[in-house]
């Protein structure tokens, strides 16, 4: 059972997470991507990991669901991030300073870390700044930062420029819904009243389209981590939908080869979501690269 949301301050912001499982186990940290909150972790999926010896933290990343917006801050155009015509107001370093900040609250001197898509640059940036504090990675649907690795189909790129901000409920559940209809797992049934329920949920929690924006940014900025990864001794798997049209599997797999002794796992079928059918495997997965971590860290 999750134990409810709650609110701490970290890197200057306050940051809203909820846990499962018992707080003297196992430390898991679950990072979202651009826009994702909390709740796009599948409950069932944490309650999993709780019932295999895990203390799951999930958390919204500032400018999403209820913790931090930065509202006074910029929300630059992709283009002008791009073509270095403007900085964007935050970096995925500060992201990262946000989760560490997390961890500082909870008394957690490191965690097994877990980041989807945004959420692997945010865990591999930790990894690479402040090591000590990441007992293994799992890296999901995500990549280097590298712009020749990982890149998106053109189909994608066109919808994600034509994003328009969505005023009512309604609208932005059938914008989500026309997204995953985009990005989704073609070889795994579309759960359309799943979905359009995590968005209601999730508009109704702290949609922000300019927070959009600022994260976008600061992965539009973002470098190319790969000459850093190379230097990481961490526990780590890499998991990647062989179909994802997002952020393609090229990307999955030069993390792997970056990586020291990675292990890459690729999902037939799967794009850029966790589709239900997979869950079980995922945690299987991520209950390995905790088992290795806490096995390097036996032996140190």
């Amino acid at each position: 059972m999750s134990t409810g949301i709650a609110r701490v301050a970290s890197n200057g912001i306050e940051i809203a997470y909820e846990t499962f499982g018992e707080p003297g186990n196992l430390p898991l940290l679950l990072i979202m991507g651009l826009g994702t909150q909390l709740i796009a972790w599948p409950d069932e999926l944490c309650a999993d990991l709780a019932g295999r010896g895990m203390h799951v933290i999930r958390f919204d990343n500032r400018d999403t669901g209820l913790s931090t917006h930065l509202d006074g801050a910029a929300s630059p155009s992709p283009a002008a991030v791009v073509l270095r015509r403007t900085e964007p107001p935050y970096q995925i370093d500060d992201m990262a300073r946000d989760a560490t900040g997390l961890l500082d609250a909870l008394e957690l001197p490191s965690a097994h870390v877990v980041g989807a898509s945004m959420g692997g640059f945010i865990a591999q940036t930790m990894a690479i700044e402040t090591p000590s504090r990441v007992r293994s990675l799992t890296l999901i649907m995500t990549s280097t930062g590298s712009r020749r690795v990982g890149y998106p189909r053109p189909s994608v790129v066109v919808k994600a420029l034509r994003r328009r901000p969505q005023r009512t409920a309604e609208e932005a559940v059938d914008a989500v819904v026309e997204t995953f209809k985009l990005i989704g797992s073609p070889g795994y049934p579309f759960d359309e009243h799943s979905l359009r329920d995590l968005a209601r949920r999730s508009f109704e929690r702290g949609q922000d389209a300019s927070g959009y924006l600022r994260q976008l940014a600061a992965i539009l900025a973002q470098p190319d981590r790969t000459s850093r990864l190379q230097r990481l001794d961490v526990a780590t798997t890499v998991i990647h939908g062989l179909s994802d049209p997002l952020v393609g599997v090229t990307g999955g797999l030069a993390l792997a080869r970056a990586i020291k002794g990675a292990r890459f796992v690729g999902f037939s079928g799967m794009g850029h979501d966790l589709p239900r059918p997979v869950l079980g495997q995922l945690a299987d997965e991520i209950a390995g690269v905790v088992a290795r971590g806490e096995e390097r860290a036996g032996r140190r």
